[in-house]
């Protein structure tokens, strides 16, 4: 079945280039009434201009369809929450929250300066907080809402100099996965979206033939599936150059040592045990993990079993 956006309302942030242009103007071609929310600044978040956002909104209206521009930052809760009052005050809703803005300050940790790395997070990871607390208690009152968080394969999978970058990325992907059990009984679907994409923040380090291949709309479909009426909820989808895969954070069957003096000892002789992946499972809620390790501990009776 087509995914059919007619009378929705999205939201996508840092949208005037890149991978949010290109997910704001599938958005648009679907049917959404999309907000293009860009600073307009550098790829380091210097500088700003409501130009590229503007330019964006501009491709909609030509294609027939519905856009505003918005200049926000969305590391000002004040500015992102007028944002919200804007589009509530235009279209009377807010269904799709597409967090996408960004910056890159790439740089080993041992030369990084804090400033820089306190930057990175307030962008990425408050950011994305600051644009879903605005929107949330809209979403709960419709009882329906998608929040889409971008994060990374440097969050999932570490990369050289990019630590504050991979801890903010990372971030994403815990609040994710908390508030899609929070919005679950409000049909609020929360997932996350790993791009591999040719923008501004990779045009240095790929060649012309990759950076072809990996081209934003080649990301957006994994987009428009998870802010769809039947996404998923609580999912990572990691998408570039056309294909789609599935991030998951495991836990491994492991073993158990008890806790006598020489419990350390035996963790280590025991790490090739403790690492196979044969039998790992994907738990569904944080509570998975005390529960399962409660459940080797011999004689212990699971608190389910009690009166």
């Amino acid at each position: 079945m087509r995914i059919d956006l007619s009378g929705r309302v999205a939201i996508v942030t840092g949208a005037g280039g890149g991978l949010g242009r290109a997910h704001a103007l599938l958005l648009a071609k679907r049917g959404a009434k999309v907000v293009v929310n860009d600073l307009g600044g550098a790829r380091d978040g210097s500088g700003g201009s409501a130009t590229m956002a503007e330019q964006v909104v501009e491709e909609i209206r030509r294609a027939g369809g519905e856009a505003i521009a918005n200049g926000a930052s969305v590391t000002d809760f004040d500015q992102v929450g007028a944002m919200v009052d804007q589009a509530m005050a235009i279209w009377g809703r807010i269904d799709i929250l597409v967090n996408n803005a960004g910056i890159l300050r790439d740089r080993t940790f041992a030369k990084q300066d804090l400033s820089d790395f306190r930057t990175v997070i307030d962008v990425h990871l408050m950011g994305s907080v600051h644009c879903t607390k605005a929107v949330w208690d809209i979403m709960i009152a419709q009882q329906f809402g998608r929040v889409l968080m971008t994060t990374s394969s440097s969050g999932l999978y570490g990369n050289f100099g990019q630590s504050q970058y991979g801890a903010a990325k990372m971030g994403l992907v815990g609040l994710m996965k908390t508030l899609s059990q929070e919005g679950r009984k409000h049909d609020i679907r929360v997932n996350c979206l790993a791009p591999s994409a040719a923008t501004r923040m990779t045009e240095d380090i790929m060649s012309a033939d990759e950076l072809m291949a990996l081209a934003p709309a080649s990301v957006s479909p994994a987009m428009l599936a998870l802010v769809s009426d039947d996404a998923p909820t609580g999912t990572i989808l990691c998408a570039g150059a056309g294909s789609f895969e599935c991030a998951h954070i495991t836990l491994t069957k492991g073993l158990y040592v008890g806790v006598g003096e020489d419990a350390a000892e035996q963790v280590l002789a025991g790490l090739g045990q403790i690492v196979d992946r044969n039998g790992e499972v994907v738990p569904a809620t944080g509570l998975e993990q005390p529960r399962y390790e409660l459940s080797r501990v011999p004689g212990l009776m699971p608190a389910a079993a009690h009166g």
